[in-house]
Parts: C-alpha cells; sequence; structure tokens
C-alpha cells in the first residue's frame, strides 16, 4: 500500500472514529464519515465494505487482546494446584485487572467505541461476554473449594450472575466517565478489595 492510500485510509480512520465516538453505531452517517476523510464513498469502499467492517477495524484487535488475556488469567488460576486457589483467590486477578487498567488506557477511544458507541455491533454485548467467562470460572471454584472439604452455601445463579455483572459494569465506570488514569487505578483498586471481601464471605472463606 502506497503512501497516499496509507494516508487515505488513515483519514477514514480517523473520521470514522469521531463519528462513531459522537453519535453512536447506529446513528453515525457514512457521508458524515467520507466527508470528514475528504473522501468520495466510492473511495471508502475501496477500503471498506460497510459502516460495520469500518467500526470492527477500529476496535477488534483491543477487544480480542482485552478477553484473550481475561480469559488466560481465568485459566491460569483454574491450573493451580486446588489446595493453593483459596489463597490466591486475589493474586492473579489482581495482577491482570492491574493490566487490564493499563490496556485501557494505552487504547482508550477503542473501549470508549466499545462500552459507549457499540449498539448494533457485535460488541455491544462485551459487559456480558465478560461477566460470562467470569461466572464459568466461579463455577469451577467453587467446585475446588467443594473437593477441597469446604462447606460452600448455595448461591443463588440470579444474584450471581447480578454481582459479577456489577462488578464489570463499576469496573468498566473508569472509561464511561472517562475517568483519569491515577484515579482509575485507585479506583479500581479500591473496587476489587471490595468485591473479594465480598465474595469470600459469601463462599464461606
Amino acid at each position: 500500500m502506497g503512501s497516499q492510500a496509507i494516508n487515505t485510509l488513515e483519514q477514514i480512520l480517523e473520521a470514522g472514529k469521531q463519528e462513531f465516538l459522537e453519535k453512536g453505531y447506529r446513528q453515525a452517517s457514512l457521508r458524515n464519515i467520507t466527508k470528514g476523510a475528504g473522501v468520495t464513498t466510492g473511495a471508502f469502499y475501496g477500503y471498506f465494505k460497510s459502516k460495520s467492517e469500518l467500526f470492527e477495524s477500529l476496535v477488534e484487535v483491543p477487544a480480542k487482546t482485552f478477553l484473550g488475556a481475561f480469559e488466560r488469567a481465568q485459566e491460569e488460576f483454574a491450573g493451580l494446584p486446588p489446595e493453593e486457589q483459596p489463597d490466591q483467590m486475589g493474586r492473579i486477578s489482581g495482577s491482570c485487572i492491574e493490566w487490564m487498567v493499563e490496556y485501557i488506557y494505552q487504547h482508550f477511544d477503542a473501549f470508549r467505541l466499545i462500552l459507549c458507541c457499540s449498539e448494533g455491533t457485535k460488541y455491544e454485548n462485551f459487559v456480558h461476554t465478560m461477566a460470562e467467562i467470569e461466572v464459568e470460572g466461579t463455577h469451577r471454584f467453587l467446585e475446588v473449594l467443594k473437593g477441597l472439604g469446604h462447606v460452600v452455601p448455595h448461591i443463588d445463579e440470579q444474584l450471581e450472575h447480578i454481582l459479577v455483572s456489577g462488578l464489570f459494569s463499576s469496573f468498566f465506570e473508569i472509561v464511561v466517565h472517562e475517568m483519569p488514569q491515577e484515579k482509575a487505578v485507585r479506583y479500581v483498586r479500591e473496587l476489587r478489595t471490595f468485591y473479594t471481601a465480598g465474595w469470600q464471605k459469601i463462599m464461606g472463606l
């Protein structure tokens, strides 16, 4: 791809990002995007097949990287010897969350798009996807505790879903409210302390 083509692509991406951030995916106008990029509609289609493909190009890599890291943290914890898991409950998740905050601020606009502007795209259920991964990991951990002889109180599935969803909704407030990174680090640390203590209480640890 020549330098002119690269410049055109960058202009389209930037114009698309601004249009999506301002209006959200559903209300974003392809006409406004091409106008902002200074290209014709025909030129746009030389790079992207649709508005949807343009949106995906702006968020796909950060979204996959983020979810991949979260899933690997779950797998790392599940791979620990059962007897080590109760004491390690907060360590791996804590390291992952610290990385997540850092990564979000390296790709802040992409996460604003995912969390605030993605209605009508496959990314609109991003928080729900994370909650499902966490719920699955929680179930595995509860079975480990039972295997270790812990008396684990029954946890209502609806309550479990509400608590997990609430955690991620609270976590992503750092993006929704465009919180300064330094404040976000403190906020998330306190949030994690709160939720860890709550889960330990519910699990009887």
